[in-house]
């Protein structure tokens, strides 16, 4: 179950890397809000897979729901209940604006996980002599 994958280590990083660009450089109401939220599921999603060999659906599922909570914890207004709004680092983390597109750019991401997946397994055995 614990092991390394250095391949969704390594998409990990890279996507690590995008959102970094894209929290310094871009500044607009598309890619920042939207795409950044699709590929923060993706970016979990390898992060887990890194370090976990655990079915597909199992780490998309439990990448959804974990992304959907922050997002209601943000709806709640939790970073205020808990006193952190002078927290950089909390309002990073968890954020402290609500969107209902932000759950819709999860699902995408998370179908985009879904997809692609299958897309490597199939590639995957059609590679494998019989």
């Amino acid at each position: 179950m614990i092991t390394f994958n250095k391949k969704y280590f390594g998409l990990a990083v890279l996507i690590f890397l995008v959102e970094i660009a894209i929290a310094l450089f871009v500044h607009d109401n598309f890619i920042r809000p939207y795409i950044g939220d699709l590929l923060v599921v993706v970016l979990i999603y390898c992060f887990i897979k890194s370090f976990l060999k655990l079915p597909v659906l199992t780490v998309a599922l439990f990448v959804l729901i974990f992304s959907f909570s922050i997002e209601i914890l943000q709806f709640l207004n939790i970073v205020e209940k808990l006193g952190l709004e002078n927290s950089k680092t909390a309002k990073i983390v968890i954020g402290t604006s609500f969107n209902w597109l932000d759950l819709l750019a999860y699902l995408t991401g998370i179908g985009f996980v879904l997809i692609t997946e299958k897309y490597w397994v199939a590639k995957k055995l059609k590679a494998r002599p019989d």
